[in-house]
């Protein structure tokens, strides 16, 4: 296989019709690393509104089980890219979701905005350090694929393309992000699970390089202090680098998935799509979260 040759596959889809494929051969074969990392960097973005780091630091779930709830969301939201809507995984790892969530009283809107992180993130890490950017078909698919998603979760008004979930996203955050001391913890908990999976010793240099790949009005909400340009300049271009030395390798010829991840380590033993996530209950282990009557909608 040649090094584009996926990519012409890819262009002679449908991108409506074969969306959620086109997302699996570009997510699992094109770009795992890219994806898992922009992945990473878009749940990552959403603690910046104070009201999801609220929640999220109230629940202590990614505070005191950031592993465990990393492992989670990753598994869960890689088996409907991996098995498809339709299958038996796919609806077990839809029910899980939409189980944690309707526990909480969390707004259409604060549901909508991490929606699009999930389609905007990853096109715009992928267009600036992959080996390739994104083609116009992986990112109308990478929308289809997500809308299908919200729908299945219940979530109002979602865009239609690619550019309004990307103008859904910058609205959002500009009129959102802002500094709130409950999503600074969750913050300082993600980094320190990063920096858990290297070396001890690493984890200065580490943390240091994470920040160097926000944006400044993602370190303003969390009130980190930029990094020089120097150390930003540096470690861009050393992820960048990472791209084009993959540019040079043959294709991928088997896929990876989340699954698969070397930063996914709480299941060593396996694991049941049907077991993971929370089953948050009122007034249990202090839970001090408010939570919404869930059975209209089971």
């Amino acid at each position: 296989m040649q090094r584009f040759e996926r990519l012409a596959q890819i262009r002679r889809m449908d991108p409506h019709e074969d969306a959620s494929e086109i997302y699996r051969l570009s997510s699992a074969y094109e770009f795992p690393w890219d994806f898992a990392r922009a992945l990473e960097l878009a749940l990552y973005r959403t603690y910046a509104v104070p009201s999801i780091g609220r929640l999220l630091a109230e629940t202590a779930e990614f505070t005191e089980r950031p592993q465990t709830r990393y492992d989670d969301t990753a598994l869960l939201l890689d088996a409907i890219v991996e098995h498809g809507f339709g299958s038996e995984q796919g609806r077990t790892a839809i029910r899980r979701i939409n189980g944690m969530h309707r526990s909480y009283d969390i707004t259409n809107d604060d549901m909508r905005y991490v929606l699009c992180t999930f389609v905007v993130v990853p096109k715009r890490w992928i267009d600036t350090y992959a080996w390739r950017r994104m083609s116009r078909h992986e990112t109308v698919a990478s929308a289809v694929h997500y809308r299908t998603l919200g729908r299945h979760m219940g979530i109002k008004d979602i865009p239609g393309s690619y550019e309004e979930f990307e103008a859904c996203l910058d609205a959002y955050e500009e009129a959102h992000f802002a500094w709130d001391e409950a999503g600074r913890r969750v913050s300082d908990a993600t980094l320190d699970l990063m920096a858990s999976w290297y070396p001890r010793p690493l984890a200065p240099l580490l943390r240091a390089g994470t920040l160097a790949l926000l944006d400044e009005p993602l370190l303003r909400a969390f009130g980190y202090a930029p990094p020089s340009p120097a150390t930003r300049a540096v470690v861009r271009r050393m992820v960048g680098l990472r791209g084009r030395a993959v540019r040079l390798l043959p294709p991928r010829r088997d896929p990876h998935h989340a699954r698969q991840n070397r930063e996914v380590k709480g299941y060593p033993n396996g694991y049941r799509l049907a077991d993971l996530g929370t089953r948050p209950v009122p007034g249990v282990r202090g839970c001090p979260v408010r939570h919404i009557d869930t059975s209209a909608v089971e």
